[in-house]
C-alpha cells in the first residue's frame, strides 16, 4: 500500500511507498456482529507491539496506519520489537463492550500467546485489558514478551511494580505516556528559547495521554489555556487549574461541567483547534487535523499525542504556513518505549529512573527534529523517518 508521507525540500507529498504490512486479520464477533482487526506491520525476533483500541467506526485502514506508526516508533527508539495494532469497531461505552473485547482477545490468542504484546489505547484502559488477559489465563497484556523471559515470574513482578508505582498525578503506568508528551513540548519550547512560564498550550483530549501531558505541563509552569473533551472546549487565557479539572473527569475522560472552577469559558468542541497558544497538542482521536480545520491552527508547533492525529494533506498545509508537526511516533512514544525498558530490565520500579531516561531521550529527539526544521526546512516527520530507518537493524529480544 502507499504511505502518504514524503518530504522534498521540507515539503510533504504523497509519493512515498512503504512495504505492505506482514499480516491483516479481520474478526467478526459472533454475539454482536462487531468487527475487529489485527495488523502486524513488522516482526522483530518474532515479536510486535502495539495497543488495542475500541471505538465506533474503527476501520482496517486506521489500524494499518497505527501499526505502521508503531513500527516507526519502535525503530525510532531502538526497541527490539516490531509494530502492530489491534482495533475494534464498537462503542466502548456500550455495556456489551467488555464482552466484545474479551472475545476479540480470545480469538487473537495465537498471536497474544507468542507474538503480539498489546496494551491500552483509545477506549481500552490498561486495567481493563489486564483483567481480560487474566480471565484468559495470560496474567498481563505484555504476556508474549514476559513468557520469553528466563524468569517470567520475576519479570511479571517487575512489570506490575512499575505500572503501579505511585507518582504525583497517579500511577506511573498511567501517566508515563503523558509525561513523554510533556517532554516533547518542553523540547519544542527549548528549540525556540521559550521559557515555560511564557509558553501556552492547548490540548485536545483530556484522557490518559492528554490528561497526563496537561498535568506535567501545568506542574512545570506552562500555561494550559484550553482543554477539550467530547462535550466541548474549556478555556481560560490566564491558564486552567489543570489538577482541579482532572479531578472532575469520569472514566471516559470527560469533565463534569456542573463543577467547573470560576472563570472557565465553555466553547464548542472544535474551538480548541483555533485557540491562540504556542503549542497545540491533539491528544484525542486519529485524523483530528484535516485540510478543513488545519487552516484554523494558529499555534507555532503541533505535538501529536494521538496516533495519526494529522492527515498528510493537513500536515502539508501546516508546513507551508511554517508550522511544524512533531509526529506521533516520536511525541507519544513514551509509554511504548518505557514499557519495553521495563520489560528488558533497563528501568525498574523507581519512577525517577524512568522519568530521567524518557526526559533525556525525548528532548534529544525533538531537538534533532526541530533543529533540522529550523536550519534546513526539513519536516520533522521526514527526519524522524530517516532516524527510524537508520536505527532499525536485526535485534534479538532478551527479556531478563
Amino acid at each position: 500500500m502507499q504511505d502518504p508521507w514524503q518530504s522534498t525540500s521540507g515539503e510533504l507529498s504523497i509519493a512515498r511507498r512503504e512495504a505492505e504490512p506482514l499480516l491483516r486479520l479481520t474478526w467478526t464477533d459472533p454475539v454482536t456482529g462487531a468487527h475487529g482487526y489485527l495488523v502486524v506491520h513488522t516482526l522483530v525476533s518474532g515479536l510486535a507491539t502495539g495497543g488495542t483500541r475500541m471505538r465506533a467506526g474503527c476501520t482496517m485502514r486506521e489500524v494499518e496506519d497505527l501499526a505502521r506508526g508503531m513500527a516507526a516508533k519502535t525503530a525510532t527508539f531502538e526497541l527490539p520489537v516490531g509494530g502492530a495494532k489491534g482495533g475494534i469497531d464498537f462503542d466502548p461505552k456500550d455495556p456489551r463492550a467488555v464482552g466484545v473485547l474479551e472475545r476479540f482477545c480470545a480469538a487473537m490468542r495465537p498471536w497474544l500467546d507468542d507474538h503480539w504484546v498489546t496494551a491500552e489505547d483509545l477506549g481500552v484502559p490498561q486495567h481493563l485489558i489486564d483483567e481480560v488477559f487474566a480471565r484468559l489465563g495470560l496474567q498481563q497484556s505484555y504476556h508474549a514478551a514476559i513468557s520469553r523471559s528466563a524468569d517470567p515470574e520475576r519479570t511479571l513482578a517487575r512489570v506490575r511494580a512499575g505500572l503501579t508505582a505511585p507518582v504525583p498525578g497517579g500511577l506511573l503506568g498511567d501517566v508515563i505516556g503523558g509525561y513523554g508528551v510533556a517532554q516533547a513540548c518542553f523540547g519544542a519550547a527549548s528549540a525556540w528559547g521559550w521559557e515555560p512560564a511564557g509558553t501556552t498550550v492547548a490540548i485536545q483530549g483530556i484522557g490518559t495521554m492528554g490528561g497526563g501531558a496537561a498535568w506535567y505541563l501545568h506542574e512545570a509552569g506552562m500555561r494550559v489555556v484550553a482543554v477539550a473533551d467530547a462535550a466541548g472546549t474549556l478555556y481560560h487565557p490566564g491558564g486552567l487549574d489543570v489538577p482541579a479539572l482532572l479531578e472532575l473527569r469520569d472514566g471516559f475522560g470527560e469533565i463534569d461541567r456542573s463543577r467547573l472552577p470560576a472563570g472557565v469559558r465553555q466553547l464548542q468542541r472544535a474551538a480548541v483547534v483555533g485557540i491562540e497558544a504556542d503549542i497545540f497538542v491533539p491528544a484525542a482521536i486519529s485524523y483530528a487535523l484535516t485540510p478543513d480545520n488545519s487552516v484554523d491552527v494558529v499555534a507555532k508547533v503541533v505535538v501529536e499525542a494521538a496516533n495519526a492525529a494529522t492527515t498528510p494533506e493537513a500536515e502539508a498545509m501546516l508546513a507551508a504556513r511554517g508550522i511544524p508537526v512533531i509526529p506521533d511516533f516520536v511525541a507519544n512514544a513514551g509509554a511504548a518505549a518505557w514499557a519495553w525498558w521495563l520489560l528488558l530490565g533497563q528501568v525498574g520500579a523507581d519512577p525517577q529512573d524512568s522519568f530521567h531516561r524518557l526526559r533525556t531521550e525525548m528532548r534529544a529527539k525533538v531537538a534533532l527534529l526541530l533543529g533540522q526544521w529550523i536550519t534546513e526546512g526539513i519536516a520533522p516527520r521526514e527526519t524522524a523517518h530517516d532516524l527510524a530507518s537508520a536505527t532499525r537493524k536485526d535485534q534479538v529480544v532478551v527479556v531478563p
